[in-house]
């Protein structure tokens, strides 16, 4: 029986990258898989064989993720559309997708020659901007998309419907739509609800909307979303994940839908999504 493909892609900025790498190369030597090395993993072990993200998501069958949650992050945004199940292997604090630490590499090892893991489907957001009448971007984000003012420090006013209804329009600094699983990013920072990853669906949530009875509405994920600066806007920015940076212009038109595909997460047995919430955001009960 041929060993199965395995990919390990590392950040090779975080401390103790280097010994990781090594260690989880060890540990998988001693069983039948074949681990395959992205540039930065094998760069960090002096290995002389590497591929690209895309290259190893074309045949292997699940990638190991080695760093934080900004590297999972990473990691799907070089992936393109060959989605394959990431395992994530955090190097610091536990993260909401990485939610094994590098103490647990043993087991983490053994679960995934195993198959002893879970898979979360997380939902994608696809966005598109539209500009006289062409789509000039399409893409798709795990977390979120943030439609936010640019180098000039004043409130855009961004006009929203969902489906073929009318929302409102915003005056704020920006408008962030998030998946349930952004829901515990940048939204939470601006006063958006924790969702269930599972919940299916989307949040819309202003960012210091000038109105204060402006707040984050939860629609369903089949919902398209569609933003419009006004007229009097100036140029914008749209961002995907923190990563991806696009200017919008007046005319333009962003539109949010839920994507075809989902992001398989691997997580291990007995680790659940609130398991990991009370402890990111230290919640102990109460405080008397």
């Amino acid at each position: 029986m041929s060993a199965r493909n395995l990919g390990l892609i590392a950040n090779d900025s975080k401390p103790g990258a280097r010994e990781l790498v090594a260690a989880l190369v060890s540990e998988f030597a001693a069983h039948p898989v074949a681990l395959h090395l992205d540039r930065r993993a094998a760069k960090l072990i002096g290995a002389e064989k590497s591929e690209s993200e895309s290259e190893l998501a074309a045949h292997c069958e699940m990638l190991v993720v080695l760093g934080g949650d900004g590297t999972i992050l990473d990691a799907l945004h070089a992936l393109g559309d060959t989605l394959r199940p990431l395992f994530g292997i955090n190097l610091g604090t536990l993260g909401f997708l990485t939610t094994v630490g590098a103490s647990e590499l043993a087991s983490a090892v053994q679960a995934i020659v195993a198959r002893d893991y879970i898979l979360s489907e997380r939902t994608l957001l696809k966005v598109e901007i539209v500009r006289d009448g062409a789509a000039i971007l399409s893409r798709t984000a795990l977390n979120d998309a943030v439609a936010s003012r640019g180098e000039i420090s004043r409130l855009v006013r961004l006009n929203v419907r969902l489906g073929d209804t009318v929302l409102t329009q915003y005056n704020a600094d920006g408008l962030i739509v998030a998946t349930p699983t952004g829901s515990t990013a940048y939204s939470l920072s601006a006063g958006g609800p924790v969702l269930d990853p599972g919940s299916g669906v989307f949040i819309v949530n202003p960012i210091c909307p000038h109105v204060l009875t402006n707040r984050a509405v939860i629609v369903a994920d089949s919902t398209p979303i569609t933003i419009t600066p006004a007229d009097e806007s100036p140029d914008m920015l749209l961002t995907l994940d923190g990563r991806v940076v696009q200017r919008i212009e007046r005319g333009d038109t962003i539109r949010i839908t839920r994507a075809p595909q989902r992001l398989p997460l691997a997580m291990l047995p007995g680790v659940s999504f609130f398991d990991v919430l009370r402890q990111k955001l230290k919640w102990s009960g109460a405080a008397f």
